[in-house]
């Protein structure tokens, strides 16, 4: 099922959210919207700071420093990434938090905020305090030992009180409420969590854990708010059942419609927590249409430059992400590939992902 908007945007305050989901996803775009109309955006609200919770979709590193399983700090993660380097990410290149960074104009990424080598001068910038395998639910975080929503958000306390000592509290302030907070989570909650472990089924029918995950992002973006935050943009659950690593499981060439119904729902119940929020309280909420984007490019591939929407570009591409990717021969050209491991996108379907939203939102704003 596609939808006509990939972004849904709530009412009140509607131009001014639009505005900035426009600048989280405006980067890498060919055409009428250039960089310079994301800086110009930027300069109107004063953002100058990107902060960002979730899962590997937006881990820009963070695992690296804790004490799990759960890495691609190694070849041929990163492999396109500047001085084709391994950080992270899970993907061959940039996430889409770095396009936003870069889009901005105050750097090219988004550091992990666990990083040792993160400097103090680039905090008011932003950072990200994702970690790969986490969930809106902490048991799926603990199944993996990786930091749960709730121990991201007591990072970004941290990060207050540190950004505190570099600027001051007003200057803190000011960064933390223009700021833009970025969430994207919701993957492992069922792929390494409801579907693997038995403990949440015996607890939840799927409707019951939806409404669970949903209240758990609530109870999140509440604690953002209180810390200061005015200004969030929730990316939403991808086709789960589209995934080379699901299709291979589940034995069929074609999505699996169960996995991708149970997203199709996880995400319609996020978009109207979404607008009770914004209407309940002053923090204004964007949802980014992840699922209608990928299942698009997917079904019509030779509209965005795309050959291979079935398999990952690491390995055999269809089971193969993290450790079992370790230093596996990958394809020649991962541009022509949705993506890049089992599970994860390219930096290709990053772009992608930036590029329909803004068609959208371009059309909606006539810009």
């Amino acid at each position: 099922m596609h939808q006509t908007w990939p972004i849904m945007v709530e009412k009140k305050g509607t131009l001014v959210i639009v505005e900035l989901a426009l600048l989280l996803l405006l980067p890498l775009l060919s055409g009428a919207l250039d960089i310079v109309k994301a800086r110009e955006i930027a300069a109107r609200y004063n953002v100058t700071c990107i902060l960002v919770f979730g899962d590997s979709s937006v881990d820009s590193g963070n695992n690296n420093f804790i004490v799990t399983t759960i890495k691609s700090n190694f070849l041929p993660y990163g492999k396109d990434f500047f001085n084709g380097r391994p950080t992270g990410r899970f993907s061959n290149g940039r996430l889409a938090t770095d396009f936003i960074a870069d889009a901005i104009g105050y750097t090219k990424t988004i550091p992990a905020f666990l990083d040792p080598n993160l400097k103090l001068e680039d905090l008011p910038h932003g950072a990200s305090f994702a970690s790969a395998a986490s969930g809106y639910d902490d048991f799926t975080a603990n199944i993996s030992s990786v930091l749960s929503l709730p121990r991201q958000l007591k990072y970004l306390m941290h990060y207050k009180v540190k950004l505190r000592k570099l600027v001051g509290q007003k200057r803190a302030e000011d960064i933390i409420r223009t700021a833009v907070f970025v969430m994207s989570m919701g993957t492992n909650d069922f792929l390494q969590d409801y579907y693997l472990d038995p403990t949440r089924p015996k607890q939840f029918t799927v409707e019951e854990y939806q409404n669970y995950l949903v209240s758990c992002m609530a109870n999140a973006i509440q604690t953002m708010h209180r810390l200061g935050g005015t200004k969030l943009v929730v990316v939403g659950v991808p086709p789960l059942g589209c995934m080379p690593l699901v299709k291979t499981i589940m034995d069929t060439t074609t999505c699996a419609e169960n996995y991708n119904k149970v997203a199709f729902s996880l995400n319609s119940k996020i978009q109207e927590k979404l607008e009770t929020i914004s209407t309940t309280s002053r923090m204004e909420t964007a949802f980014v249409d992840a699922y209608g984007i990928i299942q698009n490019a997917i079904n019509n591939p030779a509209l965005y430059g795309l050959s291979e929407t079935s398999k990952g570009c690491c390995g055999t591409g269809t089971i193969e992400f993290g450790d079992s990717c370790r230093g596996l021969e990958t394809c020649t050209d991962p541009e022509k590939y949705v993506f890049w491991d089992a599970v994860h996108p390219t930096e290709k379907m990053y772009k992608i992902l930036a590029e329909e939203a803004i068609k959208a939102l371009a059309q909606k704003l006539r810009v």
